[in-house]
């Protein structure tokens, strides 16, 4: 039996994980944690398909991609597109793949701007403030789907 695709879509500047406010954000890069998501995955029988974008249409090209390759669920860190796109949640609303929203600080005890989630008010759940362990939360959700 084939193993269940799970993608992993990030947004804006978490290509700068490790070097970004680490106080915020920690010192992992985004290819510890796709080191961390593969490892989990291979036990949990899920094939983790991690991508990275700074651009928008991007993130919604690869939701719609993910619906159409079959996959599982989507795991979506939107970055800051998470307080701003209505678009990703049309894209997210256009979709039946179940999407979970991570973050790896909590929103809600950080700026007023951020409390506020787009992705969120169409995401099957979000898992937020546990650093990189968010994404190993939210695959273990996932893989339970």
């Amino acid at each position: 039996m084939a193993n269940k695709l799970i993608y992993v879509l990030n947004g804006p500047n978490l290509s700068r994980l490790g070097k970004r406010e680490p106080e915020i954000y920690g010192a992992q890069t985004l290819d510890d944690i796709a080191a961390l998501l593969v490892e989990r995955g291979e036990a949990l029988g899920l094939d983790i398909e991690m991508r990275q974008s700074n651009h928008e249409g991007h993130l919604v090209d690869w939701l719609h991609e993910a619906e159409e390759e079959g996959a599982h669920a989507v795991l979506l860190n939107a970055g800051a597109y998470t307080h701003t796109s209505v678009a990703l949640l049309d894209a997210i609303r256009s979709i039946a793949v179940p999407v979970i929203e991570v973050h790896l600080s909590n929103p809600q005890r950080r700026e007023e701007f951020r409390h506020k989630s787009w992705v969120g008010q169409a995401a099957k759940g979000t898992v937020a403030g546990f650093g990189a362990q968010s994404y190993l939360l939210a695959l273990e959700a996932a893989a339970q789907l």
